[in-house]
């Protein structure tokens, strides 16, 4: 896998980046030899340089948050860990290709059951130690632990085995194939820490240490000197504020007390784009929002009264209103067209009051009242959806109470909890890595507690199949299995809406998660 054509073919495929064909030839001393076209890779706009703070005004802080890689759910401690501290075996580059990171290269048997990774020599910890196997080991096993709350477990607990083969080489023994296990391991839960420590302390290998970490309000961060990527990292410091109001978030941009805010208000993005010394980024991705039915819950434990909701709303009508046109409309199914093996031919859900008082009869619930429990935490314009829902619902004859929830704890105290509330998902970049966090069978994440046996059994032998076209064909009749019986309503796949200042440069942004795929603290930089 080390020889020259070996590296071309990866380089030219996509699987290894310019800086690592690079480094990996010019340790086989040919770096000299590179064909000049194969460096034509566009260079970073302009050269960056180092220097200055960041500052970051993000959603989804709250008091409860921990730097405990396992429990990430929102979108400022995600940032913080993975974004800003900590690194895994891979990442996600702006293609949506797996890339080398902690990683330096791998490869598997035919069957995709067996897998070895070399890992990168020389990367130190934020506490001085070097990091090896044992530490990749042991930070992995965090998630497979007994008694884990890691919401990763779903994605580590097929891992059979993993061998020390010499302190930079491992072993992975996985229970079946996975032709995806690349992209798993990239996954933003999965950073890698040292050794018999305590993970939630935040010592990762990261361009950035932390400083100081107010739970939900503020982290301060500096430079990590000596950070393995010479070529990432450019800031002195990063600062992130929580701050869940949006409109707090624009004003702070406005005044320039916050250089990138995250979530634009939709309603008013567009005056943003007129603003001198502001720049509006798009990304559009795997992101969308979801109305989660807990099915081990009466009365959503009955599939008719799941079919009469879905019929009850105007996706449209939601799309135009909520997002402003910034998205597309959902089928009940969390699989983007952006994903490999989205189902595009699948029927698309449309709004059918008829169907959705047929359904609700047969389920003998004709007069009965559903709350709908939303915030804006959960998705801005989650409680204007909810509303929007409610009317086009009682044109079917179905009322919906709206229970406007506090924005602070609601993904502790509602999401998971309340049997019928607004949800938001990143998505994932793989169909396994979706379904497999949060609609297989008793996982962390599973919000709807759903349990379908032929699901189950496709969701492992669609994994280890190889032929793309069988593959295909088992995650299209998953979305379908989802869409026709499972316990969430999609109606909705938004594009990410990100402002901040034209002082700032940043190479082709990653669609994989907000903010360049978490990592703007990690890949942006100051002009000049």
């Amino acid at each position: 896998m080390n020889t020259p054509e070996a590296l071309e073919k990866l380089f030219r495929s996509g699987k290894l980046s310019r800086r690592e064909f690079i480094a990996r030839m010019s340790a086989l001393g040919l770096a000299a030899a590179v064909s000049p076209a194969l460096l034509g890779t566009p260079a970073l706009a302009a050269s960056p340089k180092r220097g200055g703070r960041l500052r970051l005004g993000l959603n989804g802080g709250a008091t409860s948050d921990t730097l405990d890689p396992g429990i990430q759910l929102a979108m400022m401690p995600q940032t913080l860990v993975y974004g800003t501290l900590a690194n895994s075996l891979t990442e996600i580059d702006a293609d949506g290709q797996p890339q080398p990171e902690l990683a330096e290269s791998w490869e598997s048997t035919p069957d995709a059951k067996k897998w070895v990774f070399k890992l990168r020599k020389g990367v130190e910890f934020h506490n001085g130690k070097t990091m090896d196997a044992d530490d990749v080991i042991y930070s992995l096993n965090w998630h497979r632990k007994e008694g884990t709350k890691s919401a990763a477990k779903p994605l580590v607990e097929a891992i059979v085995e993993m061998k020390k083969e010499d302190p930079y080489t491992i072993a992975f023994e996985l229970a079946s194939g996975n032709a995806d296990f690349p992209y798993t391991l990239s996954d933003y839960h999965l950073v890698v820490g040292p050794k018999d420590t305590n993970l939630a302390e935040g010592v990762f290998t990261g361009g950035y240490k932390v400083e100081t970490f107010e739970p939900g309000v503020r982290a301060f961060c500096t430079r990590n000197p000596n950070y393995f990527k010479s070529d990432r990292a450019w800031f002195d410091e990063v600062e992130i504020l929580g701050i869940n109001d949006v409109n707090a978030r624009t004003n702070a941009l406005k005044t320039g007390q916050i250089d990138v805010m995250n979530r634009c208000d939709l309603k008013t993005v567009h005056l943003f784009k007129r603003m001198p010394g502001i720049q509006v980024m798009r990304q559009d991705g795997f992101k969308h929002f979801t109305f989660a039915m807990r099915t081990d819950t009466a009365p959503y434990d009955n599939n008719d009264v799941r079919l009469a909701l879905k019929y009850a709303v105007d996706r449209e009508q939601m799309v135009k209103t909520i997002l402003r046109g910034y998205g597309r409309v959902g089928n009940d199914h969390p699989i983007s067209v952006a994903n490999r093996y989205h189902a595009s031919d699948l029927p698309q859900r449309q709004y059918d009051p008829d169907k959705a008082k047929f359904h609700l009869k047969k389920a003998g619930l004709s007069e009965a009242t559903f709350k709908f429990h939303a915030a804006e935490a959960a998705f801005k314009g989650a409680v204007d959806a909810g509303v929007l829902f409610k009317e086009t619902a009682a044109k079917a004859g179905i009322t919906i109470d709206v229970v406007r929830e506090p924005n602070d704890g609601y993904w502790n105290n509602v999401w998971m909890k309340k049997p019928f509330c607004a949800v938001f998902w990143g998505g994932r970049s793989t169909e396994d890595m979706m379904f497999s966090t949060a609609y297989a069978k008793g996982v962390a994440w599973n919000d709807t507690f759903w349990d379908h046996p032929r699901f189950n059994e496709l969701l492992v032998a669609a994994r280890a199949e190889l032929d793309e076209q069988k593959r295909r064909g088992m995650y299209v009749e998953m979305q379908q299995i989802v869409s026709d019986e499972g316990g969430v309503v999609v109606p909705m796949f938004s594009a990410d809406l990100a402002a901040a200042s034209d002082k700032l440069e940043h190479g082709k942004l990653a669609a994989n998660w907000e903010l360049d795929g978490f990592r703007a603290p990690e890949r942006w930089w100051y002009k000049s």
